[in-house]
C-alpha cells in the first residue's frame, strides 16, 4: 500500500541482530524491537585481558564466530571447534568494560566464564573472555547526535539501531564491478535494517521512517555511521581486503562528521517507553514511510 502523502515509502527487506559485537549476524523475520533497538542485538562482548572490546577491526577471525540463540542458550559456533554454550540469562558477577571511550556495566558469566574465556582465546590466539550487557545500567546514545531523545544502547557502537537502503548496496556493486572487483551483499555493514524501494542512501535525508503497520512507532536516523576498515572484511572467509573501503572513500565524505566515510544510518526508537513488556514486533515486508529533511 503507498500514501501519497509521504515524500519516502519503502518496506523492510532484511533484519539482523548480532548477538556477540563483531561476531556474525543472525537473519531474522521477525524481530523484537525495544527502545534499545533488536532483540538480542549486542548482548554480549569479546574483551581482553584489560576489559576492552576487540572486534573485527584486529581480529577478523571474529567474522567467522556464528552465534545462535536458542530458547535456554547463546550458541557459539567456529569451524572445526565443538560448539561454545551459554545459558541465555547468565549474568554472574558485575564487571566494568570498555567500547571505544565508554566505561560500561556487565557481567562476568561466573562459573561459565573460564569455559568461555578457554574457548574464545583459542579461536582468537588471545587471552579474552565474555561479557553480557548490564540492563540495570542504561548507557545512553551522545547527547550532541540525539538532542532531548532518550536512545539507550547496549553494546552497540553507539546507538539502537543501524539502517542501510539495498539501493545503497547496489549503487557501490555497480561500483565495485566496474572496478573489476567483486560484488558485496549488506553483511559487509553490518545493518539491522535493509530497506527496500528507497532510493540509495534516502536513509541519510530522511526526518524518521514511520512504521505503517505499528501506528505511532517510527525510527528515527540521527547520525551517519561512519566506516572503519570492516566492510572489507569478507563475512565468509574472514580475509581482508580493501576494494569496498576505496571505492567508498571516492563518493561518501561527509560533510556532517568533518568528511570521515559513512555508510548507512544510527538511529533511534520513537513511539515505546520503558514500561515492562513495552516493546513491537518488526517483520521483514512491513512498510516504512517518512518525509525528506531539508537542512
Amino acid at each position: 500500500m503507498t500514501d501519497s502523502s509521504y515524500d519516502v515509502q519503502g518496506r523492510i527487506a532484511e533484519l539482523w541482530i548480532y548477538p556477540v559485537k563483531s561476531c556474525a549476524g543472525i537473519a531474522l523475520s521477525r524481530a523484537r524491537l525495544s527502545r534499545h533497538g533488536l532483540q538480542w542485538d549486542r548482548h554480549w562482548m569479546v574483551v581482553d585481558a584489560n576489559g576492552v572490546f576487540l572486534t573485527q577491526r584486529s581480529h577478523p577471525r571474529m567474522a567467522l564466530i556464528r552465534p545462535e540463540i536458542t530458547d535456554a542458550y547463546l550458541l557459539l559456533h567456529f569451524p572445526g571447534m565443538d560448539s561454545l554454550q551459554i545459558p541465555l540469562e547468565l549474568q554472574g558477577g558485575q564487571c566494568r568494560v570498555r567500547v571505544w571511550k565508554d566505561t560500561v556495566d556487565a557481567w562476568d558469566l561466573g562459573a561459565w566464564a573460564q569455559h568461555a574465556r578457554s574457548w574464545l582465546s583459542q579461536v582468537l590466539a588471545e587471552d579474552c573472555r565474555l561479557v553480557r550487557f548490564d540492563a540495570s545500567r542504561p548507557r545512553r546514545a551522545s547527547e550532541r547526535w540525539v538532542g532531548d531523545g532518550d536512545a539507550p544502547v547496549h553494546f552497540a557502537d553507539g546507538y539502537p539501531l543501524l539502517l542501510l537502503s539495498q539501493s545503497a548496496v547496489d549503487d557501490l556493486n555497480q561500483r565495485l564491478t566496474l572496478a573489476g572487483e567483486a560484488a558485496v551483499d549488506a553483511r559487509r555493514f553490518r545493518p539491522n535494517i535493509v530497506i527496500a524501494d528507497i532510493e540509495a542512501h534516502d536513509e541519510d535525508r530522511v526526518e524518521q521512517l514511520d512504521l505503517q503497520e505499528l501506528p505511532g512507532l517510527s525510527l528515527k536516523p540521527c547520525k551517519p555511521c561512519t566506516r572503519c576498515p570492516i566492510p572489507d572484511v569478507d563475512p565468509d572467509t574472514a580475509v581482508p581486503g580493501t576494494a569496498v573501503g576505496d571505492s567508498i572513500s571516492g563518493y561518501r565524505q561527509d560533510p556532517r562528521v568533518d568528511g570521515a566515510i559513512t555508510f548507512g544510518m544510527n538511529a533511534m526508537v520513537l513511539g515505546l517507553s520503558d514500561a515492562a513488556g513495552s516493546g513491537a514486533e518488526l517483520a521483514v515486508g512491513q512498510q516504512l514511510a517518512g518525509h525528506l529533511r531539508f537542512d
